[in-house]
């Protein structure tokens, strides 16, 4: 084997040849899966997109780097499955650009969080993290609460998402930013779109118990409360979910 080896990396040619089989091997073990995605993904006909203030906090998410140390993505373990809940799927994962699926945990898996715990709990949390986990070695977004959330490039941002397979309608796209504010304010007609647009099951609320005030806040629980919850086809039958 050693023998061969040294044979090839003097024979210029030959090496590059090697390469390049070894390569195509390698290539085609990830590529040819790919070309029968439509029957290993489960179906989930009640798979909805995010909400334009889902997705700006998903954003703010990444933008804060809180996939470094939250993974999403709940393996077939027993432990992981009696400890955060069913094991993800892929089709959970459908209009996550990037996923967020993540290999490291320094703080829980958030796969499944949405629902767990109040939006009080979650502010507070982001707040000052030892105020409901004195051990938390997580930093504070105070000034999460303090920052307006901007929303007049929510149109561009669902045309992007768009872009890459994301089905969101015109009218939605259209309706970006409005359907940004009416989400976290419940008292307003911009409401009623949203609900219109994304499911009558959507949270609107005012996330950051402050209505009338978008901010950031808003945007990042928002989106905290919809994980695992944007479909329950993990919750069925295996032959159900297909």
């Amino acid at each position: 084997m050693f023998g061969l080896h040294y044979k090839l990396e003097r024979k210029a040619i030959g090496l590059v040849l090697g390469i390049v089989i070894v390569s195509s091997i390698g290539g085609l073990v990830e590529i040819a899966p790919l070309f029968t995605i439509h029957q290993t993904v489960e179906n989930a006909p009640d798979m909805r997109v995010y909400t334009p203030l889902e997705l700006s906090g998903r954003n703010i998410y990444i933008r804060e780097g809180c996939y470094a140390c939250h993974s999403q993505m709940i393996r077939t373990l027993r432990d992981e499955v009696e400890r955060y809940g069913p094991y993800s799927l892929a089709v959970e994962s459908k209009y996550d650009h990037p996923m967020l699926w993540g290999s490291k945990r320094t703080g829980p898996d958030l796969a499944r969080i949405g629902g767990k715990y109040s939006d009080e709990w979650h502010v507070a949390h982001l707040n000052n993290p030892r105020d409901v986990m004195s051990v938390s070695v997580m930093p504070a977004y105070a000034w999460l609460s303090r920052t307006a959330l901007r929303t007049d490039d929510m149109g561009l941002q669902l045309k992007a998402q768009r872009a890459v397979g994301v089905p969101y309608t015109d009218d939605m796209i259209a309706n970006a930013a409005a359907d940004t504010y009416g989400q976290a304010a419940p008292d307003t007609p911009f409401a009623e779109g949203v609900t219109k647009r994304y499911g009558a099951a959507t949270n609107v609320r005012a996330f950051d118990g402050k209505p009338g005030d978008l901010t950031e806040m808003d945007a990042l629980v928002a989106y905290l409360q919809i994980l695992g919850r944007l479909t329950d086809a993990a919750y069925k039958p295996v032959a159900e979910a297909k």
